[in-house]
């Protein structure tokens, strides 16, 4: 039988309420309120325990604190990746932002996706989805990115995305769009 994190690392439905995420999670708070509340000459680009919990932190990166990640360990930044005041990460998931990428002030990422049935969600019931943005991509202050998204590299949003799209290039063009459960390109 897998454990909770396990599941919750193969994509499965799992225990968010689970002694083991609680104890990484805490973790996580601790090297999160470090950053967050050192001197900027001492702290640097990112606090030390912070640096030590990412799965992987490329040259150049900055954080600017306040700075929020619920385990740490999914978060993957490439080189020179800058991430503005007020960032979240909710990585449940792996979470892979590549070079030189740039997220604006307030930007949240989020991984789980709670159960839509009310008894299973009351229990912590939720499944985690990675997201990943690419190279050279920048993403505008307070935008929210869900579970399960690709933002792919170098990607400039000019326009409104309708919900259940999928866009591309440079501007993004519309190349996929989800109704009613049906699947339109």
């Amino acid at each position: 039988m897998s454990t909770e994190r396990e599941k919750m690392a193969a994509g499965e439905w799992y225990s968010c309420m689970d002694a083991e995420l609680d104890m990484l999670r805490r973790h996580a708070r601790r090297a999160v309120h470090q950053h967050n509340t050192m001197p900027p000459d001492e702290r640097g680009a990112i606090g030390p325990l912070l640096r030590a919990l990412f799965a992987s932190v490329g040259e150049g990166v900055f954080i600017e604190a306040p700075f929020h990640c619920a385990y740490g360990l999914n978060v993957k930044l490439g080189r020179n990746v800058y991430l503005n005041a007020g960032c979240t990460i909710l990585d449940s998931a792996k979470v892979t932002i590549g070079d030189g990428a740039m997220l604006g002030p307030t930007v949240q990422i989020y991984c789980a996706e709670h159960h839509l049935d009310p008894v299973p969600r009351a229990e912590g019931i939720e499944i985690a989805k990675p997201v990943m943005i690419g190279r050279d991509v920048w993403i505008g202050g307070g935008a929210i990115i869900l579970a399960g998204i690709t933002i792919g590299a170098g990607s400039v949003v000019t326009r409104d995305v309708p919900q259940g799209a999928t866009v591309v290039g440079n501007p993004a063009r519309l190349i996929m769009r989800k109704d009613a459960g049906e699947i339109h390109f």
